[in-house]
């Protein structure tokens, strides 16, 4: 049985409406700015009660231009609009789900992808509980919470035919297609200069690598979208190409590493995964891995790598940026390491809960080493370890790291079988977009922590959610359902 909105009787309905009313007068009597938005959050939380797919259709869109908001001194924040309605679609759920315990379908529970994230999910609480720094562990937690109930468990309710895909792709593509011009355009008028990008970006995106790996997610989705333009108008294929040649450019003058090498590694998944090869890849990068860290940690070898403090500095070009990243005199690489470094002796303290989520920056520094310093360690932003392994297994212990580890395992090998157990062009090459898209985030989160951003995290999360749909969704069919007949119901 589908969930349905919160139904109101005609008296509730006509309190509503003089409640609406008053606000709008008192916002007029007033004067004040700020109480003239209230009449339309009021009218928005009344359209989520009656119909609170359309909020979340509402929230998707909103997610490339919402914006940072602080109070109190910068103490607190939260991004708007996006934010708020993910808390208003939790609340929704929470009395959906009080209404009926079994909302959410067997088929939902049974899959690996759900089994590991609802893993993560209960060792966050535990290592919540443990704690060093309470309060902004509680706060990270509820963030967490908001974001997963968003865009990994309602989807499963709204996602369940071919249009909802489509419709998914041209609702988050517009207003990100947007922030595109707009960002060119500033970056234009700064001459398109490497060292002003994050001027060019600022207040639409938290900094240049949350924007770039947008891109480099989204651009996965085009470069699928395409080939299924096939057989549809001139316009559309017209379109839906001039669209990939205008990422490209964009995606150059992010000036981000990590997110071109994410678009090539997620080319190369695809293509694994047309293979059925994809299931070797992560035990091939952990291996590397594992190679890499007993080389670097045997007799200290990693201080052979240490830098030059007077040579080691941030670039004005684009291009010096990435020779001095192969030379290793990268102020950002560098700050990597020294941070990466900090980390892993970190964990030696700390190894089963960790320290907590959100504790990395108050007790990293004791444990860097100084001949890794850069200009930049100060870390007058607050930033973590640009690892995510490393992230976990600092506020999250080895078993946050290793559930992690495990859970790009399993999006890979169910997102592979999925793919080939699909007959259907639209639904098998939508697989492979949401494939190379989680690919691609993946990487970018390698050298960051970008899960919890507001806008990463939510793309990212929305497109582990339509895999687990699709897998279902291609056992429907496997077992011979009409494809009108094999609609996604919990």
């Amino acid at each position: 049985m589908q969930p349905q909105g919160i139904q109101l009787n005609k008296w509730e309905k006509g309190i509503g409406i003089g409640i609406l009313l008053m606000l709008v007068a008192l916002a007029s009597f007033l004067s004040e700015p700020l109480l003239l938005v209230t009449p339309f959050v009021f009218l928005f939380v009344l359209m989520t009660g009656l119909n609170w797919k359309l909020a979340f259709w509402f929230l998707l869109f909103s997610i490339p231009g919402s914006i940072e908001l602080n109070f109190l001194g910068d103490t607190l924040s939260t991004s708007v609009p996006d934010e708020p309605i993910m808390w208003l679609l939790l609340l929704v759920f929470m009395i959906l789900w009080a209404k009926q315990p079994n909302i959410l379908p067997a088929w939902w529970w049974k899959n690996p992808i759900v089994m590991i994230v609802v893993l993560q999910y209960l060792w966050m609480i535990v290592c919540v509980i443990y704690s060093k720094e309470t309060m902004l562990s509680v706060k990270f937690m509820a963030a967490k919470t908001w974001f997963l109930v968003s865009f990994f468990v309602l989807p499963v309710f709204i996602f369940k035919e071919k249009k909802d895909f489509k419709k998914a792709f041209i609702v988050l593509l517009v207003p990100l297609f947007i922030t595109m011009v707009i960002i060119l355009i500033r970056h234009a008028m700064l001459g398109f200069s490497f060292r002003k990008i994050e001027k060019a970006i600022s207040e639409i995106y938290t900094n240049h690598v949350d924007y770039s790996t947008i891109l480099s997610m989204v651009f996965c989705l085009l470069w699928i979208a395409f080939p299924l333009t096939r057989g549809t108008t001139w316009l559309m294929r017209l379109t839906v190409l001039f669209l990939i040649i205008f990422f490209l450019p964009v995606l150059y003058l992010t000036f981000a590493r990590a997110a071109m090498v994410a678009v090539v590694f997620a080319i190369g998944i695809s293509i694994m995964v047309r293979l059925r090869l994809v299931n070797i890849v992560m035990p091939l990068f952990y291996g590397c891995l594992a190679v890499l860290m007993v080389f670097v940690v045997r007799d200290n070898h990693f201080l052979n790598f240490r830098p030059n403090f007077q040579k080691t500095f941030m670039h004005n070009k684009f291009e010096d940026h990435i020779i001095a990243t192969i030379q290793g005199r990268d102020m950002s690489s560098m700050e990597r390491v020294y941070r990466w470094i900090a980390a892993v002796r970190m964990s030696k303290e700390e190894p089963v809960t960790g320290y907590g989520p959100n504790a990395f920056y108050y007790y990293y520094k004791p444990y860097a080493v100084s001949s890794f310093k850069t200009y930049v360690s100060r870390n007058d932003e607050h930033s973590t370890t640009h690892n995510y392994y490393l992230y976990m297994l600092v506020e999250q212990g080895y078993p946050g790291m290793i559930l992690y580890a495990i859970f790009v395992v399993v999006v890979f090998a169910v997102g592979q079988r999925t793919y080939h157990r699909f007959k259907d062009r639209f639904y098998k090459k939508v697989t492979l977009g949401l494939i190379m898209m989680f690919a691609a985030g993946f990487i970018n989160n390698f050298f960051s922590e970008l899960l919890e951003s507001h806008k990463v995290g939510t793309v990212f999360y929305l497109g582990i959610a339509l895999l687990v749909i699709l897998d279902h969704k291609s056992r429907q069919l496997e077992q011979g359902i009409d494809e009108e007949q094999a609609v996604i119901k919990p």
